[in-house]
């Protein structure tokens, strides 16, 4: 699961990387441990990442009390338009007496980090929401310092970690839908965020889709926008588990689907992202495919459109236009498209999954059917 939305578009020219909520946790962890067993914090602190980066990182703030240390770093996503960006994520590593069982490294949630509530996630019901990629760098790290500083209380290492606010940031994330109660989660298989980085938002599908199949939905409508998912939602009457955030990339969404079926799958979006998906396409983004208005006017000459109408829609410039021309002459433009739309997503499927497909105007109104 990803915390970009992309609601903000990309700038142009080269963009900075980041890092993850993951690797924020892991300096203030290694910083906080460090502490715990020589009485000073590293500052800044740096560590290494999976595939052998080594940043560092200041620290924000630092308190020694005994058995427990606390450190914390701000998080900096570099240019993507992460909702954590410049958040405080701060980690309390606490020692256990050695007198009990040693139990290892054991995670807690603190302020604003989320706790998983649904199957279907790569955690288990119950677990703090810090995912299996920040927890094998953070025992990593508790396992080298052992190595190398000692630990004389010889217990069970416990590591809460927390983000003021997070739990108000978390509502601008898929979290809640996904089943993450009470804040955020920490993320981050490489440590790095690439800005705008496609396989997050594939990431987040697959893990929608993961969690609706988990909670026994059969039937997912998966759409390209907040106007499309609300209009299929009303008609449909579907759980927001059911509901996937799809965007721009049907080809992540069903070729996922056709490893991981479920019994029927709605898809919902507006004329030209769908019309670029009868056609074939894939990635339904502005800059990866565009609107054949030729094939658009050779779907309307079939449907016994004046030729003066033809001509004009091959010279439109937006499906949306095709549609009009269409209107205006009584003809059903909008469902061929969605039949079309339908047969490209039931070839990429090659299952049993049913399949229909709604097209929507941008006021909501449902402008083609294919099912």
């Amino acid at each position: 699961m990803t915390d970009w939305q992309g609601s903000e578009r990309k700038p142009k020219g080269p963009l900075k990387k980041g890092w993850t909520t993951g690797a924020c946790a892991t300096a203030a962890a290694t910083a906080a441990y460090q502490a715990l067993l020589t009485g000073d914090f590293p500052d800044p602190v740096s560590i290494t990442l999976p595939r052998g980066q080594e940043p560092s990182f200041p620290l924000k703030r630092v308190e020694l009390s005994g058995r427990q240390a606390t450190a914390s770093v701000i998080k900096d996503a570099g240019d993507d338009p992460d909702v954590t960006h410049r958040a405080e994520i701060v980690v309390t590593v606490a020692l256990e007496n050695g007198n009990g069982k040693n139990q290892g490294v054991r995670f807690h949630a603190g302020e604003g980090v989320g706790t998983v509530t649904r199957p279907g996630l790569a955690l288990a019901v119950g677990e703090p929401a810090i995912n299996p990629g920040p927890r094998a760098m953070i025992e990593a790290v508790i396992e080298g310092l052992t190595r190398k500083y000692g630990n004389a209380q010889g217990g069970s290492v416990d590591v809460t970690i927390a983000i003021p606010g997070g739990e108000k940031l978390a509502e601008k994330t898929l979290n809640g839908r996904l089943g993450i109660e009470g804040g955020l989660s920490i993320l981050g298989t490489t440590g790095v965020v690439i800005p705008y980085s496609c396989s997050s938002w594939i990431h987040s599908i697959h893990r929608g889709i993961d969690v609706a199949r988990a909670s026994g939905h059969g039937h997912l409508a998966a759409a390209t926008g907040r106007t499309s998912e609300s209009a299929v939602q009303k008609i449909l009457g579907l759980e927001d588990t059911a509901l996937i955030d799809m965007g721009d990339f049907a080809g992540g969404l069903l070729k996922y689907l056709r490893k991981n079926p479920v019994e029927k799958l709605t898809l919902a979006g507006g004329p030209g992202k769908i019309a670029k998906l009868a056609q074939g396409a894939m990635d339904l983004h502005s800059s990866k495919s565009r609107v054949d208005m030729g094939a658009l006017a050779d779907m309307l000459s079939s449907l016994g459109a004046k030729p003066k109408t033809v001509e004009a829609v091959k010279d439109a410039t937006t499906a949306g236009e095709a549609l009009e021309a269409a209107r205006a002459e009584g003809l059903a433009l909008g469902d061929t498209i969605a039949r079309q739309a339908r047969e490209v997503a039931l070839a990429t499927l090659a299952g049993d999954t049913e399949v229909e497909v709604m097209i929507f105007e941008r006021e909501g109104n449902l402008i083609g059917y294919g099912g």
